[in-house]
C-alpha cells in the first residue's frame, strides 16, 4: 500500500508528502530515537510524538516510508524543512499512537 493511500483509508493529514507512491509494508512504533533507528525496517510507518529536526535525521537513516505524528503533533519549523529538504513525507493526525497502529494493522 502506498503512503498516500493510507493517509487515506485512516484519515491521516498529510503535512508533506513528495513522496506519496512510496510503499509502505510495516509499522514501526517508537520515540527514543537511538531505538528507532536501529530497529525500524525500511519502508515501515513509523509513529511518534518526537517532532524536532532529529525525527527527521532518523527518519532519512532508517529509510522510512512515513513519518506519522501522533496526539495532534507538528514538526517545528527547522524540522519541517528539513523534512521538505530530504523528500520524507510526513502525516499527522489527533489519534493516539496506539489508535493509529490498531487502524494501520487493519489496512496493512
Amino acid at each position: 500500500m502506498t503512503v498516500k493511500s493510507l493517509a487515506e483509508k485512516i484519515g491521516l493529514k498529510p503535512l508533506l508528502l513528495p513522496d506519496g507512491d512510496r510503499e509502505v509494508n510495516g509499522v514501526y512504533c517508537g520515540d527514543l530515537l537511538s531505538w528507532v533507528m536501529g530497529r525500524a525496517q525500511c519502508d515501515n510507518a513509523w509513529i511518534t510524538i518526537m517532532s524536532n529536526v532529529n525525527v527527521v535525521a532518523v527518519a532519512s537513516l532508517s529509510d522510512v516510508s512515513c513519518v506519522i505524528l501522533a496526539e495532534g503533533v507538528s514538526l517545528d519549523a527547522d524540522a519541517e524543512k528539513a523534512a521538505a529538504d530530504k523528500q520524507i513525507n510526513v502525516l499527522v493526525s489527533d489519534k493516539s499512537t496506539y489508535e493509529i497502529a490498531v487502524d494501520l494493522g487493519k489496512v496493512l
